[in-house]
């Protein structure tokens, strides 16, 4: 049998993990596939970086935390397709993820995930989701 959790101890775990993170964390948008963990050295180009808000996600909720304030990168660093995403702070990577377009089924979503030089680039969506209902 899995381990199944509360919805309170779910919340509080996704809690933990933005506060964990940090306040006003680095996005890193990238071309390519992920690394095999956060600890492995980044991969693919840089094609956009923003710094997230202070508060950069909401409160769980029914085991659930989703993005909050605006996401966005008003120039895109280079040009490219972008396949993954990083969430750093201090130079240490404590999240990352795959990233599509609205219904591609990433684990995050874009407004464009094809970036042309100089591009605003917006996060559409995010949510982080635990395990264990």
């Amino acid at each position: 049998m899995a381990f199944q959790f509360s919805v309170s101890a779910r919340n509080a775990a996704l809690d933990a993990i933005e506060t964990a993170i940090g306040v006003s964390p680095t996005l890193e948008l990238r071309s390519g596939t992920a690394p095999a963990n956060c600890a492995a050295v980044a991969t693919g180009t840089v094609l956009a970086t923003m710094a997230l808000p202070a508060d950069f996600l909401a409160a769980a909720s029914a085991g659930a935390k989703a993005l909050l304030g605006i996401w966005q990168d008003a120039s895109a660093d280079a040009a490219g397709t972008v396949g993954h995403f990083r969430i750093n702070q201090g130079g240490t990577c404590h999240c990352q993820g795959s990233v599509t377009i609205t219904g591609g089924g990433g684990d995050m979503t874009l407004d464009n995930n094809v970036l042309a030089l100089a591009q605003q680039v917006t996060i559409t969506a995010f949510t982080l989701t635990a395990g264990g209902a």
